[in-house]
């Protein structure tokens, strides 16, 4: 990771998480800037995920502090929900709505949180969805979807934040090699 502490919108100092006895994160240190693009490469098991699930607090963590936007995000007065509205999240095993199809799924972040007008949300979230080669398929359950094509409805949903942060956990893993170069760009 970058070490400009000055323009730093997430910086992990001394980061330390542990499952029972297994330390998985052990004194994790480094900063990433805005405008900086960072992939953090690992064997299976080696924290990849838990660090990042430690970024917008699904994980608590055991020592260390994270800075977003200079502030600590595990401070206790901090409000989770302003964090997560700061930060665009792609989980690695999708984790849609299965209940909503591929536009509501999109669409839910920018009405809840943001507060955007319906016709609006829907307006990006179709966008989006044709960004991602899914223009077809927008209103498609879930279900109805192949893994990557999940990961791809993942993907647009987290754009839709318009997030300041964005994490994602192996954002490509389910997707067809033609379609990972589109999805990175």
């Amino acid at each position: 990771m970058a070490s400009d502490r000055q323009g730093a919108m997430v910086e992990l100092r001394g980061l330390e998480k542990s499952f029972g006895s297994y330390k998985v994160l052990d004194g994790i240190s480094g900063a990433v800037n805005k405008g900086e693009v960072i992939v953090v490469c690992g064997p299976s098991g080696s924290g990849k995920s838990t660090m990042i699930r430690t970024i917008n607090r699904l994980e608590e963590i055991d020592g260390g502090s994270i800075i977003v936007d200079s502030r600590d995000i595990h401070d206790k007065a901090y409000d989770i929900n302003t964090l997560r509205s700061k930060i665009g999240f792609v989980f690695q095993q999708y984790n849609l709505f299965p209940h909503l199809s591929a536009l509501q799924n999109v669409t839910l972040s920018p009405i809840k949180v943001a507060k955007m007008p319906k016709a609006e949300a829907a307006d990006l979230a179709a966008h989006l969805l044709e960004k991602v080669g899914l223009k077809e398929k927008i209103n498609a359950m879930p279900a109805n979807l192949s893994g990557g094509q999940q990961q791809r409805v993942a993907i647009a949903r987290a754009l839709a934040q318009n997030a300041s942060v964005m994490l994602l956990d192996e954002p490509t893993s389910a997707l067809d090699p033609e379609m990972v170069g589109e999805v990175l760009q």
